[in-house]
């Protein structure tokens, strides 16, 4: 069977002519990759530590990641949530594995999964204050980013993100990060789950300190709240944990999480602990493709490799090595460079000035990284990445902070 055909002409007058704008697209034509590198339509390689925003957990195709799809695409793609299918279930079994006794839904996004947190919220908030009660309000924090939905967007305190969708969701309200009392003051008679980013990504690569967690867990244990976590970008092993709740020993009482699961292919869930995973009833949430066959092994092959390759204890050691590097590079040019923050595969280096034009000149060195919030250059190598390439990038962000030196 052929290709369907592709009009070949220059790319970037394609999407100048039919493609929207709402994305600040870099000058570059990606077009194949393979592991760390990728490749743009001239033929250069880069280093790629984008990874399609902390998704292609693998790299880029990945022989294990690729067999699962090429076979499970062969047997059966989608069946809908109307029958089981074999995969899903063993994906869930997974997933409570390792966040603990609860239960699993699939969906497609980390939007998707969020927005399921925020309707499990609402159904608590009946539960704890009745059909006629009013209970529904969700603390967020400053500076997060929850998605691009009605939902999401009205968790999202950020006007880009807000501006022109106004009127907004009713209910959520924001206290300061690592700043406990902030929340603790929002919570009222009004209030049913507090809801937060374990590390901030979209607002600049902001961790929540254990004291923290820990205190936001005494708090909805107080005031029976749900502690919800946004583990979309941080969870799936890239702070070298599985979630990266876990560095801090807390346990949540839900869990929303995307990107990393599919290994680039669409992919989100939310994991629930069993007394709160009972509020969602037959009809009261769903999804069409969310959980598919091709889904599912594409999620599982990400799984095995993880296990089998020990990736997590290469993250975990890998990127602590990494981090001091970037923290002598601090050290060293303290006039560009505030902190290096994250952990693991997730790191961010904070700088006095905006980071587009060290971005530019990180992609002339052959390095392509995103931005954090309005300072950051935002680190997120596949968790394949080994020393020598951190080790690489390393090098490529000294020649910039050398050459932006003047």
């Amino acid at each position: 069977m052929s290709l369907p055909t592709i009009v070949r002409t220059n790319t970037a007058e394609l999407y100048d002519a039919y493609v929207m704008k709402n994305f600040g697209r870099a000058p570059l034509t990606l077009v194949r990759g393979e592991g760390v590198r990728a490749w743009d339509d001239t033929g250069r390689e880069y280093l790629d530590f984008v990874s399609g925003i902390a998704v292609n957990s693998l790299g880029h195709c990945h022989p294990a990641w690729v067999g699962a799809i090429r076979q499970q695409a062969g047997q059966l793609i989608q069946s809908s949530n109307l029958f089981r299918n074999p995969l899903y279930g063993e994906l869930a079994r997974r997933i409570v594995r390792q966040a603990g006794p609860g239960r699993v839904f699939l969906c497609n996004s980390g939007t998707e999964a969020n927005e399921a947190l925020i309707k499990l919220a609402r159904l608590h908030g009946v539960r704890k204050a009745g059909e006629e009660g009013k209970c529904y309000k969700i603390i967020c924090a400053q500076y997060a980013f929850h998605g691009r939905t009605f939902g999401g967007m009205s968790a999202t305190p950020q006007e880009k993100i807000q501006k022109g969708f106004r009127p907004l969701v009713p209910g959520f309200a924001f206290g300061e990060l690592n700043n406990l009392q902030s929340f603790a003051d929002l919570v009222d008679g009004e209030t049913a789950a507090i809801f937060i980013e374990t590390i901030q990504g979209e607002g600049g690569i902001k961790p929540c300190t254990d004291e923290f967690l820990w205190g936001l867990r005494r708090l909805c244990d107080q005031h029976n709240l749900l502690l919800m976590l946004d583990e979309v970008q941080c969870g799936l092993g890239r702070t070298g944990d599985f979630y990266a709740f876990q560095h801090s020993g807390i346990r949540p009482d839900a869990i929303g999480m995307a990107k990393g699961i599919g290994g680039g292919y669409p992919m989100g869930a939310i994991w629930a602990a069993e007394k709160n995973a009972e509020l969602f009833t037959a009809g009261s949430h769903g999804t069409t493709f969310g959980g598919s066959p091709l889904a599912c092994a594409a999620a599982l092959a990400v799984l095995d490799v993880m296990e089998r390759d020990d990736l997590l204890a290469k993250v975990k050691a890998n990127g602590a090595a990494w981090k001091a590097d970037l923290e002598k590079l601090a050290a060293e040019f303290p006039k560009q460079i505030k902190a290096v923050t994250g952990r693991g595969y997730m790191l961010g280096i904070d700088l006095h000035g905006e980071p587009a034009p060290y971005l530019a000149l990180l992609r002339d060195e052959g390095l392509l990284c995103p931005s954090a919030g309005t300072h950051t250059i935002r680190l997120l190598p596949p968790l394949i990445a080994t020393r020598e390439d951190l080790d690489r990038a390393t090098a490529m962000i000294r020649a910039v902070l050398v050459r932006k030196d003047y």
